[in-house]
């Protein structure tokens, strides 16, 4: 299982705003090239993309499934990829004073990626979260609504520390 977080310098809103946009899946996850709705308005649960990842001379046509939703404070996501199997990719936004601390957690739930998952897979992963960790701060710190206190925080709960509906700040990640 890999697990890595990244302190985004944006406010907890504005991360779930670049997250919920389906046509910025590609901006902020390493690999696909592109990304076409399938069913469903993302990022509600049953919603799903389809997308290609370009592998060696070879494209591998995926898609990811939106498994659990918690509006502004976490995303489930199955990512189906062909041969390789299926993953399990967990996205938790948790205010940090102004900011947003963003945890991943990812592991493979099914076929070859289940078979092969190890110490050495999971550093793979690491690397591909640490990117995807990045591109996403750009993505969301570059935003022009960032540098404004924004109702739309306040809407979604995010005014004080600890997201609507949680007292300890943990939103029932699913986390073992």
């Amino acid at each position: 299982m890999a697990v890595r977080h990244r302190l985004i310098k944006a406010r907890p809103g504005v991360v779930w705003d670049v997250l919920a946009d389906g046509g910025k899946y590609p901006q902020w996850v390493v690999g696909p090239s592109g990304a076409e709705p399938v069913r469903g308005q993302w990022p509600q649960t049953g919603a799903a993309l389809r997308y290609e990842v370009p592998v060696g001379p070879f494209r591998l046509s995926n898609e990811t499934i939106v498994r659990r939703c918690e509006e502004g404070v976490g995303l489930e996501l199955e990512a189906h990829a062909g041969p390789l199997g299926t993953a399990r990719i967990a996205i938790e936004l948790r205010p940090w004073g102004e900011h947003c601390l963003v945890i991943v957690d990812e592991h493979p739930l099914q076929g070859a990626g289940g078979l092969l998952h190890n110490a050495a897979f999971d550093v793979l992963i690491q690397l591909r979260h640490r990117a995807m960790l990045a591109r996403l701060a750009r993505l969301c710190e570059s935003r022009p609504e960032n540098g404004r206190s924004g109702a739309k925080d306040a809407e979604r709960g995010h005014g004080g520390t600890e997201p609507a509906g949680s007292p300890s700040g943990r939103a029932g990640s699913g986390h073992a």
